[in-house]
């Protein structure tokens, strides 16, 4: 990694905010401060693995937006331009790090283990979320707007119940992450959650991707005070950082994850970038938004900045960049014909997760609905 670092823009010399970045636009290396160190911990392999986490990411989310308008998915959330922000967090994390995701967390789920050919039988219906929360350390996708907030502090003042916080030991103190976007801090949910969180000191780190649109509503008419400030009132100090720098990313993710994880209490982080999709695919965002403000953001793009800064520093070549793009290839030939050769699924098996055990109520609704399918039997061949 180069060591020419250049002084980042004073932020006290206008009005903006501060943002910690640590990577322009054009891919040179600036110095944050504080989180300079934090950087530094990265070698030129972690920068290449950065590279081609985010190509892979990327490419997972082209064919599940493909596959979705073939009719394969019944719906897909993209990820496009937030994959610096989700890799940046998801590599700083640890093992025994909690994630409470919303519905487009395939960067994080990508770091977490969670095999792509799993997220896209759940668009397609095909399981409820089949992966192992407690394997992964990855809850199942949140699509009630902002509800996971609470579920990650909850789980938080667990980790603090359990003596798991503050103790020194780096195997043992965990945090847990809750991840939203702009428009669920207007949900009062999230508002619970930071009440809560601040009140009991848990070990959570709040996880905002401010991609600049709650569905057709800009953060503009949600908010008049910069996100990462909403949770000062409850006691969540908060910083704002260039969600589409991953090194900056994963400098401050880390930094706060070892703030939160030592016992110093919850903490918000707002990782500013942009959603260069829609919403889902249900979601047309030419109807509400400037396509000239898309352009301005393609050039702040994630993976084109981190190319061109191993490419200007020398760690990466066109055979590395080729080699990263076959993988793409065969892992979008791969998850395409695993979404194609996927089974139907039991229609029973809805009643089989809602509880550990079995339940009487459940039996009997389980009981009933097989009744009704049998009442379309052809009675010809004496089955379902």
């Amino acid at each position: 990694m180069t060591s020419n670092i250049a002084q980042a823009p004073d932020s006290k010399t206008n009005s903006e905010p501060r943002m910690i970045q640590m990577l322009t636009p054009e891919g040179d290396r600036v110095s944050s401060g504080e989180y300079d160190a934090f950087a530094a911990e990265l070698t030129d392999d972690d920068l290449r693995n950065f590279y081609r986490d985010m190509v892979l990411v990327r490419r997972v989310d082209a064919e599940g937006n493909a596959l979705q308008r073939q009719g394969q998915l019944g719906l897909w959330a993209p990820l496009l331009g937030q994959e610096a922000a989700q890799i940046g967090m998801g590599r700083a994390l640890r093992p025994q790090d909690f994630v409470f995701p919303t519905y487009r967390e395939h960067g994080l789920a990508w770091c977490r283990g969670v095999q792509p050919e799993t997220l896209l039988g759940m668009f397609r219906g095909q399981n409820h979320g089949a992966w192992d929360p407690q394997e992964n350390r990855f809850h199942t996708y949140t699509i009630v707007i902002g509800s996971q907030a609470l579920h990650a502090t909850g789980y938080a003042m667990g980790i603090s119940l359990d003596g798991d916080v503050g103790t020194g030991d780096i195997e043992r103190d965990s945090a847990t992450i809750a991840c939203f976007g702009d428009g669920a801090t207007s949900q009062g949910d999230v508002s619970e959650a930071l009440t809560f969180a601040g009140a009991f000191h848990a070990p959570v780190l709040f996880f905002c991707q401010n991609n600049q649109w709650a569905i057709s509503e800009p953060t503009s008419v949600q908010t008049t005070v910069p996100l990462f400030k909403r949770g000062e009132g409850f006691g969540v100090p908060g910083v704002r950082v260039d969600g589409n720098d991953i090194i900056a990313m994963y400098a401050v993710a880390r930094a706060s994850l070892d703030s939160v994880r030592a016992g110093h209490g919850p903490m918000l982080i707002e990782a500013f970038t942009y959603r260069m999709g829609a919403h889902t695919t249900a979601d047309d965002p030419s109807k509400y938004r400037d396509a000239a403000v898309t352009e301005q953001w393609k050039a702040k793009d994630p993976i084109s900045r981190l190319r061109a800064h191993l490419e200007k520093s020398g760690l990466a070549d066109d055979g590395f960049f080729a080699e990263v793009d076959a993988e793409a290839d065969t892992l979008a030939a791969r998850i395409r014909k695993a979404c194609m050769e996927m089974p139907e699924p039991d229609p029973a098996e809805i009643f089989d997760f809602a509880y550990a055990g079995e339940h009487s109520l459940v039996a009997e609704e389980k009981a009933a609905y097989l009744d009704y399918l049998d009442s379309f039997a052809d009675t010809t061949d004496g089955g379902r």
